[in-house]
């Protein structure tokens, strides 16, 4: 087969750090035929030469992401879309591995596959990727953060720091438009869109980027709350891939925290239930977080407690949000901005 050329589309605040690091990497692909479209925020736009060996352009677009990702895929050459974030990079066969899946099968429309941590990553960011990567944290979706010994599979929530599309299954689809597609759980969204559509999303092990992490602890919580937020949201409004258990447990386990303390006082039976409830799971926290390193070990089973705790309170004010007006003026926005950028 010949290879089917591929852009990659990176959405980007501005040109920072990540991405010039990321060109190396991006430099080594085991694959030839590609084109790399970066697209900042029209106020930090800079025609900044980033390589001498690979086609690279830098377009200036709205600011948020997904709608950065829609204009980098109205200026591509590509048969197929490879997303990926501008604090991450691919492994040299990310490419490779991907297209000899897509083109396995013609319903075939998403590839996918983890985001890992970077063994360099500073201390403080590492304990954020032991979190995510924790079974106790995220359960059977761990696979997203973290190398597994999972065969390939299909899949119904890529998420979007790692997603290749074939352009023509992107365009059938409309892209990222519509009503909260503009916002933070858009690429579950997108998802949605492409299995209504009829075709297959495979997650693959072995297509794989790296993902810089959020520093412990302001960040990383913020970042949780944010994902929470939406995921409850949107297990009311879109509930083919929201409306599962697994987004429930953290806010089950927060309200058990806060009735159980409560029920504690007034009975020496639920008093001592509660704290062996307790005990075993912090137990657990800490087995699950050990670590050759006990300052890191103790800062991952922290971490994860308070993970826990932030994900299930936003969680559930995302649920009991009835409408997200800001979300909708967002939308709005984006669309008159599109079209002033399509002229």
């Amino acid at each position: 087969m010949n290879q089917p050329k591929v852009s990659i589309i990176i959405p980007a605040v501005r040109i920072g750090k990540y991405i010039e690091e990321a060109i190396k990497h991006y430099e080594n692909l085991e694959y030839d035929n590609f084109e790399i479209i970066i697209v900042v925020s029209e106020e930090n736009f800079t025609d900044k030469k980033l390589s001498d060996k690979i086609d690279i352009k830098i377009v200036p677009g709205p600011r948020k992401l997904s709608a950065k990702r829609d204009i980098g895929v109205q200026l591509s050459k590509g048969e197929v879309i490879a997303f990926i974030d501008d604090d991450a990079y691919p492994r040299k066969d990310w490419l490779k591995n991907a297209i000899e899946i897509l083109y396995r099968d013609e319903k075939i429309g998403v590839v996918g596959g983890p985001a890992i941590t970077p063994e360099d990553e500073p201390f403080l960011s590492k304990i954020s990727g032991y979190i995510y990567s924790s079974p106790i944290v995220s359960g059977n979706i761990r696979k997203k953060f973290t190398l597994t010994n999972e065969s390939e599979h299909e899949y119904d929530d890529i998420h979007g720091v790692n997603y290749i599309v074939k352009k023509e299954v992107f365009n059938k689809v409309e892209g990222f438009k519509g009503l909260y597609q503009y916002t933070s759980g858009e690429d579950s969204l997108f998802s949605i869109k492409i299995k209504k559509a009829g075709y297959k999303m495979i997650f693959s092990p072995n297509v794989v980027v790296y993902h810089h992490r959020r520093t412990i602890f302001f960040d990383h919580f913020k970042q949780v709350a944010n994902y929470a937020f939406h995921r409850g949201f949107f297990a009311k409004k879109f509930p083919e891939n929201s409306l599962k258990i697994k987004f429930f447990l953290p806010s089950i386990f927060l309200l058990g925290i806060v009735s159980g303390a409560i029920l504690s006082l007034f009975s020496d039976i639920i008093l001592k239930v509660y704290i062996s409830t307790i005990s075993i799971y912090f137990l657990l926290t800490f087995i699950f977080s050990l670590r050759l390193n006990p300052i890191a070990t103790i800062l991952t089973a922290l971490g994860t407690f308070f993970t826990h705790l932030t994900y299930g309170f936003y969680f559930i004010k995302g649920f009991l949000t009835k409408e997200y007006k800001e979300e909708e003026k967002y939308y709005k926005k984006m669309i008159l901005s599109q079209k002033r950028f399509n002229k």
